[in-house]
């Protein structure tokens, strides 16, 4: 009986600094995400004429004054949330309402409906948008799956669908990529390319990486890119505003 005893909490001492060491293993990786530089952390200090930018809850909003469309954004996987304030309150100067969704120890993973009620808040903006970049635009497409009709559109950024959104009727997808990107995994992309709508429109930012599709440095693994972080945000400024206005 006492070896019986003994076993027992021997087996739970080392249970317990099993999961001790699980639990400090996740907080040390999560800890180490991306931070927004200086750059991007002006656009929300010092926000652009005509755009106001506001904390709400678990989201960051990026208000014009005459919005004519709403984006439900999803950020990459362990990147501080600020560091697509550039990309954010540039689509908002062009008239598109943007709300940047924060997710827990900022990975999308953990909040994959965060999309859910944003739409009900903001009644005055009819034609709503959802997407993100690299793990948050794979979890905004899990979303998008059940909720294909509350969407005009799907935006994805360095990122692909694990699910089939082609039934009918498909919601119109954006696919912006960098030809440099060396984080994204250009076999499954190419693979998924077959979940997206027959007529889905990819644009390739020629120079573009992964990570300047946010404002937060280079991202270990990526490719070179040949052109500036702002460069690349106005390119892809630019495709989503063509994506919106068709």
């Amino acid at each position: 009986m006492k070896n019986k005893k003994t076993r027992r909490i021997v087996i739970g001492v080392v249970l317990v600094v099993l999961a001790v060491f699980i639990v400090s293993k996740f907080y040390s990786y999560v800890d180490n995400y991306y931070r927004a530089t200086d750059e991007a952390w002006t656009f929300i200090n010092e926000p652009a004429e005509g755009v106001e930018v506001e904390y709400v809850d678990n989201t960051i909003l990026f208000r014009p004054e005459n919005p004519v469309a709403g984006f439900i954004f999803y950020p990459g996987g362990l990147v501080e949330t600020e560091a697509y304030a550039p990309l954010m309150e540039s689509l908002a100067e062009q008239g598109i309402f943007g709300v940047v969704v924060e997710m827990p120890y900022y990975l999308a993973m953990f909040d994959a409906n965060g999309a859910r009620g944003i739409q009900a808040k903001y009644p005055e903006i009819t034609d709503w948008y959802i997407g993100g970049h690299s793990l948050g635009g794979a979890m905004a497409c899990l979303y998008a799956d059940r909720h294909q009709s509350e969407y005009e559109g799907l935006i994805l950024l360095a990122a692909y669908s694990t699910k089939d959104l082609t039934d009918e009727p498909a919601v119109a997808t954006l696919s912006i990529r960098g030809s440099e990107d060396g984080v994204l995994n250009m076999e499954k992309y190419e693979e998924c390319k077959a979940n997206l709508p027959s007529d889905f429109e990819e644009v390739v930012i020629e120079g573009g990486c992964h990570g300047y599709f946010g404002d937060y440095g280079m991202q270990a693994g990526d490719g070179e890119p040949s052109i500036s972080v702002q460069e690349q945000t106005s390119e892809t400024v630019d495709a989503i505003v063509d994506f919106v206005e068709k």
